[in-house]
Order: structure tokens, then C-alpha cells, then sequence
């Protein structure tokens, strides 16, 4: 039996009169990647919101593994150990060095000795190539290094779960690839990732299951060869037509 590390049935938000999700059920597999695509505003990054627990339900539930993470029972602290979360927006803490944006949850959540958190994120930023920037400010940092070590920040503590929002729309177009290449590293080790992106072309290529959402309901979804090179809903195929150009196997990104 496939073991599911998410499951989401009839999440509903509003913010004021506006339904923002509509009635989403979703499950995600260990281990698989599902990207999130759709126009701005269709609800992808409220509902990884959602799921990490920084937005609060209107309706439905949420399973992190077993936990229904939608009891307001639960911790919002015990789910957030066990999920990590990459926005748009670095969102590192400018007066910590690298090292310490990185160590930081495992010192403070998990307990982890200083010692022994500092030489495991220095481990984490060598991996990325970023070792020897342990000791810098994130201001002396690109963008593309400053998403790279909010990536890393983000597994440090080894969640079950990885949510990734729009993480390369703040980034130069010449630094995507750094951070895209860290991503795709970290599917091929099996990491559970959920993310929201308008990278098609890497979509398509690293994504087990690709999920199209409009007006805050899930169109179509599918697997990723199949939503782009044969989508069965209309309003799919005219969103990916924005994209993907005649024949459905371009790989051009607006």
C-alpha cells in the first residue's frame, strides 16, 4: 500500500468575500515530487499556506502522515518540525551568519548540541558549495546563494516534507539554474517535495505528478508527461499554450 506523507480533503479558504480554495483534495506519496501550476492568484501558494500551517482552514482537513495537522489541537510547532518551507522571498535572518540561519531549528526545535548543528550545516553548505560562505551575512550574498542556503535551511532538520512557493520568482534569470539544480539534486535523493512553480519546463522534466489549479480548484492532474503533452481539460491546455508551444513538447518558460 502506497504510504502518503500528505493528504488534503475539501480544504476550503476565504479571505473575506473571496474563496481562495475552493475544495481542494490532494494526497502526496512519499519520496514523489508534485508541482503545483496555474495562473497567479489560482491558489497555489495559499495552499502550501495551509499546509504548513500558516494559514488557518475554513473547512476540510489535512493528515501529515497520521496527524490531522487541522485539529486545532495540535501544535502548530510540532507540524512545523516536521515540514520545511521555501518562499519566494529568502526570508533569512539578516543579522544571523549562514551558518547560523542554518543551524538554528535544529539548535532551538530539535535540541541538537551547537557543536554538533554547526558542523552538520557546515556539512549542508559544503554539499551546495557554499561552505565557504558559512561565516558571511546574507547581505554579502547573491540571490541565487541566498535561496540556495534558504533551501538548505529548510532540510536541515530532515522534515518529511518540503514546500517549495515560486522559490526562483524573486531570483535573476541568469541564477535560476543554481537554485532549479539544487532542487532537482534533491528529487533524485527521494525527498518529498511539493511545489509551486512557473518553471514549466522543470515541471515537466524533474515532477512525478504535476497538479493544475484554477479559481482555486484542481482542474486536472496528473502525470507530468501527461498533463503537458496530452491535457484533457480546456483550461489546461489554453494555460499551458502560454508556454508550451504547438505539438505540446516545447520547453520554452515564459
Amino acid at each position: 500500500m502506497t504510504e502518503h506523507v500528505l493528504r488534503l480533503q475539501g480544504v476550503r479558504k476565504r479571505f473575506g468575500d473571496t474563496e481562495v480554495l475552493g475544495g481542494v483534495d490532494l494526497t502526496v506519496a512519499r519520496h514523489e515530487v508534485v508541482a503545483l501550476i496555474g495562473a497567479s492568484g489560482s491558489g497555489k501558494s495559499t495552499l502550501l499556506r495551509c499546509v504548513s500551517l500558516l494559514e488557518q482552514l475554513d473547512d476540510g482537513r489535512i493528515w501529515l502522515g497520521d496527524l490531522d495537522i487541522s485539529d486545532p489541537r495540535v501544535a502548530p510547532d510540532r507540524v512545523r518540525a516536521r515540514i520545511g518551507i521555501v518562499f519566494q522571498q529568502f526570508n533569512l535572518f539578516p543579522h544571523l551568519r549562514v551558518i547560523d540561519n542554518v543551524a538554528l531549528a535544529s539548535r532551538r526545535v530539535l535540541r541538537t548540541p551547537r557543536s554538533q548543528a554547526d558542523a552538520a550545516a557546515l556539512a549542508l553548505l559544503d554539499r551546495v558549495g557554499l561552505a565557504d560562505k558559512a561565516q558571511e551575512y546574507p547581505d554579502r550574498l547573491s540571490g541565487g546563494q541566498q535561496q540556495r542556503v534558504a533551501i538548505v535551511r529548510a532540510i536541515a532538520t530532515n522534515p518529511e516534507l518540503l514546500l517549495l512557493d515560486e522559490i526562483t520568482s524573486a531570483l535573476d534569470p541568469e541564477l535560476v539554474t543554481e537554485v532549479l539544480d539544487l532542487v532537482r539534486q534533491l528529487s533524485a535523493e527521494g525527498t518529498t517535495i511539493v511545489m509551486a512553480t512557473h518553471e514549466m519546463a522543470f515541471a515537466r522534466d524533474v515532477a512525478d505528478r504535476v497538479v493544475f489549479l484554477d479559481g482555486g480548484v484542481i482542474v486536472e492532474e496528473g502525470r507530468s508527461a501527461d498533463v503537458f503533452e496530452h491535457p484533457r481539460e480546456e483550461r489546461t491546455r489554453a494555460f499551458l499554450s502560454r508556454f508550451i508551444g504547438p505539438g505540446g513538447s516545447g520547453s520554452s518558460v515564459a
